[in-house]
């Protein structure tokens, strides 16, 4: 029997910007509860029914039980939720399609580690959407969920902006391979979807690393070390969302899965080279980012040598200077260039010349 706990958060007195896996401590397994950042608005569902023959149907659904025809309908039904802090919405699509509780469980705690679980009627699939802010300074982290049945894809979304518009186009294409294949495609296209947004934030990250880079060549300061450290701080947060999807996807190619038919397998060992190619790069751009730290204290190191380097030289020049102008403060009586006419100017003439002398042989051990 589903449990579904909807309120508990507010009631034990927890900040409503955010869950964390403290409301569930004693709670039965199974038991629905929204995990995550607290998000207002109503729950969307999409549905979306094709079949080889060319028939395609694409609406929103106002009650989740319209859902129960296409349970075992021919062809292929897509249902997109988009939002998952209304559990009750959940718990009913679940019920239509006879969803395991613990699926159900993770599907609504939106700080899943990305994995894939085999029920026995359909696949579970948890990964990692991965896309700039509206401001372009920080990568937000959402989490999608994939159900796989015999006729049927199930996809829960936690935020309203769609991440498989393109898949929806291709949807519409009726001589496109997505629309003759069956549910395992379709599953596969909209995983494949997920993991093409990783390389663009990567690639961005990449551009940003360059830019990093020059302004250490050129001018090192305290903003760049800041960025420095935002981005390795990113980049963590980038391992820990994709490395489990190399995982998830190796268990998907080893597993001998009724789920994933033997012509998609192909297209399945791609979407597997796809995440290792994502996973080398965040491994390469942290160890980039890593030595940049090492850049920046260079540099500043560099930059305080040549500082301590012309003070050096400074000094060294002043020191006889000194030395010259302390001899002949000493008011000694006998004395006798004290009592020369040019003797101020024979003075100043030592001192310069013994200046110059010193910045010439600086320069010839280029030292300067």
């Amino acid at each position: 029997m589903l449990e579904v706990v909807s309120k508990l958060g507010s009631r034990i007195g927890l900040p409503r910007h955010s869950r964390t896996d403290a409301v569930k401590v004693g709670l039965a397994p199974g038991t629905m509860i929204h995990v995550g950042e607290a998000r207002e608005g109503p729950v969307v569902v999409r549905l979306t029914h094709y079949t080889p023959n060319g028939e395609l149907e694409e609406r929103v659904v106002a009650d989740p039980r319209e859902l129960l025809a296409y349970r075992d309908r021919p062809g292929v039904t897509w249902i997109d939720v988009t939002g998952i802090h209304n559990v009750d919405i959940v718990a009913e699509i679940g019920e239509v399609f006879a969803l395991h509780p613990l699926l159900l469980e993770d599907a609504v705690h939106a700080r899943q580690r990305p994995k894939t679980e085999e029920y026995d009627d359909h696949l579970y699939l948890v990964l990692k959407m991965l896309r700039w802010d509206e401001d372009g300074t920080r990568v937000d982290v959402e989490q999608v969920s994939v159900v796989l049945g015999e006729r049927y894809v199930i996809t829960f979304q936690e935020t309203p902006v769609d991440t498989f518009d393109h898949v929806r186009a291709r949807l519409r294409e009726p001589t496109k391979r997505i629309r003759k294949a069956g549910a395992d495609y379709l599953a596969y296209a909209l995983v494949d979807s997920i993991v093409d947004h990783y390389f663009t934030v990567l690639e961005t990250i990449g551009d940003r690393i360059e830019d990093i880079e020059d302004e250490l060549i050129q001018e090192p300061d305290q903003k760049a070390l800041t960025d420095i450290f935002r981005l390795k701080r990113t980049l963590v947060y980038l391992r820990r969302a994709t490395w489990p999807l190399r995982d998830a996807m190796g268990n998907l190619l080893r597993g001998e899965t009724r789920f994933v038919r033997k012509s998609t397998l192909p297209f399945v060992r791609d979407l597997h080279d796809h995440t290792l190619r994502v996973v080398d790069l965040i491994e390469t751009y942290r160890e980039m980012v890593s030595g940049m730290v090492d850049i920046y204290m260079s540099s500043v190191s560099n930059r305080m040598n040549d500082v301590m380097r012309v003070l050096t030289v400074i000094a060294t020049i002043f020191i006889p200077l000194t030395f010259i102008a302390g001899v002949y403060g000493m008011n000694f009586d006998h004395m006798p260039e004290l009592h020369w006419d040019w003797g101020y100017y024979a003075v100043w003439a030592v001192m310069v010349a013994v200046a110059v002398t010193l910045l010439v042989y600086f320069w010839r051990r280029r030292w300067l």
